[in-house]
């Protein structure tokens, strides 16, 4: 059963009849969303759908961001944590999957992938943090990694990282960004920013069997694969 609509609960759809695990994929999008009427109903339908399969494998996704330094503080962070510790305290079995940055095919304007390709090709002005990175993921192997953890009964009751072992510093992004889409994007950089530390370790293991290449050509393909202009 999977419970949203967006971009990871459309990643997700295989369970979509499986009665025996619950993905969760229905919550606050917008990383910058300080709404408090948002972030409530998350938790109302979080708290609700947690006493209802009781049953189930319960499949949370939280967030990387918790990582950034320059994010932790924020009204979006400090949701995520306390839905984590909502499934923690309620349920007996469940995975919780902090993800990165996606990649894959979402209208969602915010986020960061999006954000750069949408301003760079309509020439809006737009602040680049000179000292962030990013932390880039495609969603068929974001998908994979967490399919691979579940059927396998792996770190039952752990909050896990599904992330790519290699961050990428923004400007390194929005040239590629700037190359895929044949236009130069209209921003100044600003001396702000920090690179996370995300560890993965864990999920390392299983990606040569995953054949998930996180090479030197991983985000161009990645970044290709979504924003080519056909």
């Amino acid at each position: 059963m999977v419970l949203g609509s967006g971009l990871v609960a459309n990643g997700f759809r295989e369970y979509q009849d499986d009665e025996n695990c619950l993905v969760f994929a229905s919550g606050v999008s917008n990383s910058a969303n300080a709404d408090t009427g948002a972030f409530e109903r998350e938790a109302n339908l979080l708290t609700e759908s947690l006493q209802q399969h009781a049953e189930k494998l319960f499949v949370y996704f939280s967030t990387c961001s918790i990582y950034d330094p320059s994010l932790q503080a924020s009204p979006y962070v400090n949701h995520k944590l306390a839905m984590e510790a909502i499934v923690q305290e309620f349920h007996g079995d469940y995975r919780i999957f902090r993800i990165s940055n996606l990649a894959g095919k979402t209208n969602n304007p915010h986020t960061v992938l999006n954000f750069f390709a949408q301003h760079i090709l309509s020439g809006d002005f737009f602040s680049l943090w000179k000292n962030a990175s990013r932390n880039i993921i495609d969603l068929q192997d974001a998908v994979a990694i967490c399919d691979y953890l579940i059927q396998n009964k792996l770190f039952k009751n752990e909050v896990v990282n599904v992330a790519n072992p290699v961050n990428y510093p923004v400007l390194q992004i929005i040239r590629v960004m700037e190359e895929i889409l044949g236009k130069n994007g209209n921003y100044e950089l600003i001396e702000k920013g920090y690179d996370p530390k995300i560890n993965t370790l864990p999920i390392q293991p299983f990606l040569s069997e995953l054949k998930i290449p996180f090479d030197k050509g991983y985000l161009i393909k990645t970044l290709t694969k979504y924003y080519a202009v056909h």
